[in-house]
Formats: C-alpha cells, structure tokens, sequence
C-alpha cells in the first residue's frame, strides 16, 4: 500500500484532472475455464490498476541458472531461497524497480500462466488472529518466486501455498493460475490463512477486489486447497462453528459500505454483460462467485468486461458525473492481460499474452507468443516522463487526449480504429500460427514467433501514434474563443 499511495501522489496534475473520483487501490479479474471459451482455451485476465501516469514494461525474463539462490525484495524486505534453475516468462514489470519488480503477469516455456495479484482484504476478526506479516510475500515477489518455478496451475497454488505458510503473507491477495486444461484462483486473506478454488471447465468468474471464494470442501483435492489451520483460524476468530459448512468468503471476508460502492458492482455488471439471462438486483449485495455464460466466451468478450463503466445504466460515470459506483475501466489501469493456453499445440505457440498498455478502453490488446525470446524496444522504455516516450506513453497519450470530449472522440475516431486493429490482428495471428507450425526447428521457431510479434506491436504502435495527431488537432479545433476571431 505505501508503494501504491506514492504512485499515487507522484500523478501529475495535469493526468490527475482529467480522471474522475475513483478508488485508489483496485483491479479487475476475469477468468474463463476450457470448456466456456468459443475455441476450448484457458483464459485468466486482469485490469492493473494503481496510477495514472505510470508507465509498465513488457520483457523476457530467460531461462538460465540464478546468479544469487536468495531472492530479497527491494519492497519490503521479504526473502526466500529459490531453486538453482528457472524456466523462461514473459513479464509486465515497474519502469522503475527499486521497490520492487511487481510482474504482474506471463506465462512460463512450460505453459503456464500467473496473474498476480487481485487486491482484497480480510476481516478484522480473523486478522487478530492471524495478522499479515510485515515482511511476508507481496504482490511485488508474487511471480518472481512462483512462475519461473512451475509445471502446472496447481504447483503454482501448491508452491504459493507454501510460502505463504512459511514465510507469511504481507498482504490479501487474490491470484489467478492457468495451463491448458485448468484455471485455478486462489486467495491469500490473512498472514498464513489461504485458500483456491479450480475453476469448472463450463464457467467463468469476474472479481472486485474481495474475498469471494465461497463454500470450500479440502476433502475434494482436486477442486480444493487450502492452507492447514484454515478452518481453525476461522473458529479461533468466532466466523466459522463447527458443523457448519465452511464457507470462506463468510468466514474470512468483508461486506463494507466501500464493497456496495467499489466492489459488487463491478461484479454484477460483468456477469450482466456475460450471462444477461440472469436477472440480479445490483443492491442484493449477493453475487455467485462461479457463473456460465449465456453463450462461448473469446476474448472479444473479456475486453468489453474490463473496458466497461456500467455503459446503458444509471451509473456510468461518463453519462452521469455524480455517480459514485467504482467501473472495470478506470484511469489508474496501467496495463490490461489476457493470457490465452490455447488447446493442441506446442506450449511456445499455445501460449498468447494480450497485452494492452495504458487504459484498455482507449488502447487495443496486441497478441505476444509466449515462445518469443525479445520484446520490441518501445515496450521496455519510457519512465514517468511523457518526454521519455516508450509504448505505455503511445497508448497512455490517446486516453489522456480523448478524455476531455470522451463519449464524442472516443465514438468518432477511437472505436473505427480500434476494430480494424482487432481484424487485423486476429488475421495475422491465424496466419503466422499457420506458418510457426512448419518450422520444427524449436530455435528458428522462437526466432520467427518473436518478430511476427513484434511486427504487430510495431504497426499497432503506428496507429496509435497517427491517432493522438488526428486527436490532437480534434481536441485543439474544439478550443474555445473568447475574443473576436475576426480582430
């Protein structure tokens, strides 16, 4: 948190006039099971959110030997031994990492995805009981110590797990792991306290930044695990009786005045948006955690979840200005995922980081292979500085710009070139999967996923800089003229 409210305050005043009121601290989860997505893919996506003018970089972490089998975080000092050997991630690191790399999001050579975290709290009662500890792992460590690690989604709930009954949690976290058969979230609400979920191969769920795991079976291995003194820290607290059947987000969860304005709504819009058929009172306060689909989710249908601000209803802030109910899309988003394992293919090719920098509504989502070994130049520069330039400041520039006549500039002259973008970056990625498939070579295959990628980034990159020109001079033909323009 003391890192999040520095981003905050380090906002220039300029970014910070143009974003309305909204949460400080807060990000959107949506996850998709094989059997709920329109070509039988995992999906785990997630809107990062935490300041304004904050630029995120895009690399590579290699596979290799580790110079040092401790790893220390520059953020709160927390420390553990790591194994000798790491595979390769893709990564969504700080431009500045001196208090710590926070990942955020890859997928490992293995195939398998992290995304992590989703912000959320305990309650008071079971925090007395088991407090969070001050130099416990942290969103910043999260991927670094699991991901390079991992085989599958569940070793990477199972090595989590562990550390966090070892070394303790400095935070509640909610943390999303994916390969190609499962999905499993998990969620980290007090020091030691733990619990996951795997997901059902026929649903999906959307997340708000709060416990929400609901009744929890550790008999049933294979969709239940959880840390050891999870229901007796629940008893110890007086959340949880015997005999009951242990619900965890009861048990260890919150239901505040800020979760009716920050939270629930997100999650009773997403699921209007993926199952209309469900009729729900957004004030019953009372959501499922897991839900199906009226019809196959792709990713199409995940953008517009976290690109969304309650479009069509009483609460969209871009319409009514007094309404105070927390969206999906915010200003804070400094980056957006989604990590696609497609279904029968290689692990270098199944896997697809969909990243979109700066505010997603306003950005577009490029295809990455997780098989690439580079990421282009633009997508590993820029700091704080506009002046600096890098790839978050070429998308990041757009909303910044739109943001003054927004439902105008964005219907007018963003949308047109967003959906060509799409086409145009769905067609390419069939072709070049086509292509990648001939080459048996697993080298001149790596080769040629990282500069297929790279040419999409390059063009995407392109076009968003030919759109903050036309927006540029839109927005300076809209100044207002106070003297005679005839004198």
């Amino acid at each position: 948190m003391n890192k999040l409210l520095k981003k905050i305050c380090s906002t220039t005043l300029a970014m910070a006039v143009l974003a309305p009121l909204q949460a400080i601290e807060a990000c959107t989860t949506v996850i998709v099971g094989k059997g709920a997505t329109v070509d039988g893919s995992t999906m785990i996506a997630r809107n990062e959110d935490m300041g304004t003018s904050w630029p995120k970089y895009f690399v590579v972490r290699p596979a290799g030997k580790n110079k040092s089998t401790k790893y220390v975080s520059k953020g709160n000092g927390f420390s553990m031994t790591i194994p000798e050997e790491r595979y390769k991630m893709t990564a969504t690191p700080e431009w500045d990492e001196s208090e710590g790399t926070f990942d955020e999001a890859g997928i490992n050579e293995k195939g398998v995805a992290m995304s992590g975290t989703e912000s959320l709290e305990a309650n008071k009662k079971v925090l007395e009981v088991d407090p969070l500890v001050k130099k416990g792992i942290g969103e910043d460590s999260m991927n670094s110590v699991v991901l390079p690690y991992i085989k599958s989604a569940r070793e990477g709930v199972e090595r989590l797990g562990k550390i966090v009954e070892k070394y303790g949690a400095a935070e509640g976290n909610g943390v999303i792991f994916s390969d190609k058969d499962e999905v499993w979230y998990m969620e980290i609400g007090t020091g030691h306290q733990w619990v996951a979920q795997r997901i059902p191969d026929d649903s999906y769920a959307v997340i708000a930044n709060q416990i929400v795991i609901e009744e929890v079976d550790l008999d049933d291995k294979d969709n239940f695990l959880g840390s050891k003194d999870l229901i007796e820290t629940a008893k110890k607290a007086g959340t949880y009786k015997e005999g009951e059947k242990f619900n965890f987000e009861k048990a260890y969860g919150t239901n505040t005045d800020a979760d009716k304005q920050y939270n629930y709504p997100r999650v009773w819009y997403g699921q209007k948006l993926l199952t209309p058929s469900k009729e729900q009172d957004l004030k019953s306060y009372d959501f499922p955690f897991v839900l199906k689909a009226d019809k196959k989710i792709g990713t199409a249908d995940i953008e517009k979840v976290l690109t969304s601000h309650f479009e069509g209803t009483e609460y969209d802030y871009q319409v009514n200005k007094e309404s105070q109910l927390r969206p999906a899309s915010v200003p804070q988003t400094m980056e957006s995922h989604i990590l696609q394992i497609r279904p029968n293919m290689p692990a270098d090719l199944a896997g697809v980081h969909w990243l979109s920098l700066g505010v997603p509504e306003t950005s577009v989502y490029v295809p990455f292979y997780s098989g690439i070994t580079d990421t282009p130049k633009a997508y590993k520069t820029g700091t704080d500085n506009p002046a600096d330039d890098g790839a978050y400041w070429t998308f990041r520039r757009v909303n910044a710009i739109v943001s003054a006549h927004f439902d105008p500039f964005k219907k007018k002259y963003v949308q047109p070139v967003q959906e060509k973008a799409r086409e145009e970056l769905a067609k390419d990625l069939a072709e070049t999967d086509k292509e990648a498939l001939k080459i048996k070579d697993k080298e001149k295959r790596a080769k040629f996923l990282t500069e297929a990628s790279e040419k999409r980034a390059d063009k995407m990159l392109k076009k968003w800089d030919k759109l903050s020109n036309k927006l540029m001079k839109a927005l300076a033909d809209e100044t207002t003229v106070y003297h005679n323009p005839d004198l």
